[in-house]
């Protein structure tokens, strides 16, 4: 059986937090559209309940579990005696409340149309269940998100000690720092550097070259070698440009500058750099200092971003010798192999919440037994 959202809660506007917000923190949130922005002195709603935008961003409901104020940007969505406030906070997350919009400039959506929406229903004991069924996925998810949190942290450590103080070849650990063994170090014009070091140009390292031209008919969902443009991996081919280990920048596009390894047959179009390292270079190496210094900075500013090839090219970098360069790339791999492996575990967690949330929230599949959720079983 389906019922509208005016069945299922009390939908009530928020407040300014003008007179409540507190410097200090205090358990009572204060939410807007995206997310906590505050702590208030006290309440304007009692939990639980959900949070959903009606100005802003629009796809993005919060639940909240305890007592909290919401900003007058927001609604507060109140869950009637029989409805459970964690389910209708995942049915309302899995509608498209942006089909919802009603103005041609910031998005917003009335409290009528909100009313409106209407969800399958089913006994409160069988909410509760799909909602602890989601929530037993959702918390997998945020603690794979943590992990993959305190590895970019953690290679962010890493990069910053590797490209200014490298590896001891000898004790395979990071060099000392320049404060404790001056002796190491020699100056430069990019400041001081390992004596073993070289500052050198890019065009020094390597070569860059724009990939060719492709049209989006020649694209498709599935061929046999992928095409690579601005902002990535565009779709595959049936010819391809390149054979070999090569480094991808960016050129034109949202993600112009962005750095990716690419091995094997693939296509590169016109808008992706195609980076070519030189003898006695590493590949690895290479492409994780590209990707440090944030190519998007030297993109020049037009309707169409896109990135001054020649002027990285005359970029002035630090250059460790070459077995020195693939114990760094050894190293900053080491990070990115874990990253990858927590990335895969949170794409296939992500994929059955939108599977459970589709079968279970539209009731093609019923819970109907009564027992301890186990997330393997799911």
């Amino acid at each position: 059986m389906s019922e509208s959202l005016k069945d299922l809660s009390t939908i009530e506007y928020g407040a300014s937090p003008k007179e409540i917000r507190s410097n200090d923190y205090t358990p009572i949130g204060i939410y807007g559209t995206g997310g906590l922005v505050g702590s208030a002195t006290k309440p304007l709603f009692h939990g639980p309940l959900v949070v959903v935008a009606r100005k802003g961003t629009l796809d993005k409901p919060l639940y909240i579990n305890g007592d909290c104020w919401v900003i007058d940007t927001a609604y507060a969505v109140l869950p009637n005696a029989n409805v459970d406030a964690k389910w209708l906070y995942y049915n309302l997350l899995k509608f498209d409340l942006k089909k919802l919009n009603e103005s041609t400039g910031v998005p917003s959506i009335s409290r009528d149309y909100l009313y409106r929406v209407t969800f399958e229903t089913f006994a409160l004991s069988e909410q509760r269940k799909i909602a602890r069924i989601l929530s037993t996925v959702d918390a997998v998810i945020e603690k794979t998100e943590a992990v993959i949190a305190k590895y970019k942290a953690i290679k962010s450590g890493m990069l910053r000690d590797l490209f200014t103080r490298g590896i001891d070849l000898k004790t395979g650990k990071l060099r000392p720092s320049y404060e404790d063994a001056p002796e190491l170090y020699k100056q430069s014009e990019l400041g001081w550097v390992p004596k073993e070091w070289e500052v050198v140009r890019i065009d020094e390292l390597a070569s860059m070259k724009s990939g060719e031209g492709i049209t989006s008919k020649s694209i498709f969902d599935f061929a046999q070698y992928p095409v690579y443009g601005g902002n990535g991996l565009r779709g595959f081919t049936t010819m391809y440009t390149h054979d070999g280990n090569y480094i991808l920048i960016g050129r034109q596009g949202a993600l112009c500058g962005n750095v990716n390894r690419v091995r094997g047959k693939f296509y590169a179009s016109e808008h992706a750099v195609v980076v070519s390292v030189f003898n006695q270079i590493s590949l690895g190496w290479l492409s994780q200092l590209l990707d440090e210094m944030n190519m998007n900075q030297y993109s020049e500013a037009s309707a169409q971003p896109g990135l001054a090839v020649s002027k990285i090219l005359r970029l002035m970098v630090k250059k460790p010798q070459f077995d020195e360069q693939n114990e760094i790339s050894k190293h900053l791999l080491s990070i990115d192999s874990k990253a990858q492996i927590e990335n895969k575990i949170l794409y296939k967690y992500q994929q059955l919440k939108f599977a459970l949330m589709s079968d279970l929230l539209n009731g093609k599949v019923r819970v109907k037994y009564n027992e301890h959720i186990k997330l393997e079983a799911i």
